[in-house]
């Protein structure tokens, strides 16, 4: 098969879909790969690294979708990249449909086969290529949250470790899954005070046998987050529903009960985010403010460290790339329940429940198709 990687077009967006290591293992089962030049620059990975791994360059995007059966990618195409998909070609990345019906109507015109990293589950439950991106974003959360705290940022000036004598910013984190662990273990590193929130008590068990005394927990009730939020220096918000949009738990009348120059990072804004008053940002402007609070709403924070995010993400869809070329989707997803639980269009229709409950569109069962 021949597989195809672009350079990223969305705002500040330095990762790349294959790495050289990727490609030398594509190559040495014997694929085809065509990589757009400068495609890994902003990564670490140049032209170069890329032909020494066996890749044949190209000089525009236009000629890799023309020429691949399957396009693997990091974020969700841009608009300019929609035109260039074709009926049966595979795309293969983050698509975050529940948060974008335009998006999803678009791709549903192209009638490629679109395949979500997001919704891949493994044997064992859990999201195997969404994990890595996750624990990246995480762990970028306080350290973003940190910053814009800071006075000169528009924060209230409050350092999370505090100082003798100075009691430390309170983290009010909402969801204990992979976000909002490593989202807590980065806080309580820099030496903040660290609420975990959550309505999955096993989630909360597996927190606090972690942390221990280091950190609270409490059920993620409206009340609950109406008390706690109020005394919040950093709101973290971490919570996912898997493939559909992310519920709100932050509404604005909460809002309006922050200290003025308190920061919301809202980690779950690629799937509509927990936020009412959320909207998407880049890393160009990365905030804005609502009722005095500031919303971090980046849609591609591991974007920030695209050398780590892109090594780790490799890490983990490479063999998923490698069963789509050697196998052909059809026989790839018939023999990989997980891969398939990816499967989010084919022929212009929709295979995912919650994508088409948050669009009010069709869904079609994916057994029609095996």
């Amino acid at each position: 098969m021949i597989v195809g990687t672009v350079k990223e077009i969305k705002n500040n967006e330095y990762r790349v879909g294959l790495t050289p290591s990727s490609v030398y293992e594509l190559r040495h089962a014997g694929h085809d790969i065509l990589v757009e030049k400068g495609a890994g620059t902003g990564a670490g990975f140049e032209d170069a690294d890329y032909v020494a791994a066996g890749a044949a360059l190209c000089d525009t995007a236009r000629e890799v979708f023309a020429q691949a059966a399957m396009i693997v990618k990091v974020k969700e195409p841009q608009a300019a990249e929609i035109d260039l998909l074709r009926d049966g070609q595979i795309l293969f990345t983050y698509l975050h449909l529940a948060a974008d019906a335009t998006l999803t109507r678009s791709l549903m015109a192209s009638r490629a086969i679109c395949i979500a990293y997001e919704t891949v589950t493994a044997p064992t439950g859990g999201l195997p290529l969404l994990a890595p991106m996750s624990e990246i974003a995480g762990r970028l959360a306080p350290q973003m949250g940190a910053h814009f705290l800071e006075k000169q940022s528009g924060g209230r000036g409050v350092l999370l470790a505090g100082a003798p004598g100075v009691p430390p910013a309170d983290v009010f984190v909402l969801g204990a899954g992979s976000v909002g662990v490593q989202a807590t273990t980065i806080a309580i590193g820099l030496g903040a005070n660290v609420l975990i929130a959550d309505r999955n008590i096993d989630s909360l068990r597996r927190a606090e046998a972690r942390f221990g005394s280091r950190v609270n927990t409490i059920y993620s009730s409206r009340h609950a987050i109406e008390q706690n939020i109020t005394r919040a220096d950093l709101v973290i918000c971490a919570a996912l529903v898997p493939g559909a949009k992310a519920p709100v738990l932050v509404t604005r009348q909460m809002l309006k009960t922050m200290k003025p120059g308190s920061v919301i990072v809202d980690v779950a804004i690629d799937q509509g985010g927990c936020c009412e008053t959320s909207r998407p940002t880049s890393h160009a402007e990365p905030t804005y403010v609502v009722d005095d609070v500031i919303h971090y709403c980046v849609t591609n924070m591991p974007g920030v460290t695209p050398r780590t995010s892109t090594l780790a993400l490799n890490n983990a869809t490479q063999p998923f790339v490698l069963a789509l070329a050697t196998k052909g989707w059809r026989k790839a997803l018939q023999e990989d329940s997980g891969l398939r639980a990816g499967l989010e269009i084919i022929s212009g229709e929709l295979l995912s429940a919650p994508v088409a409950a948050a669009h009010g569109l069709a869904f079609t069962e994916q057994d029609r198709y095996f």
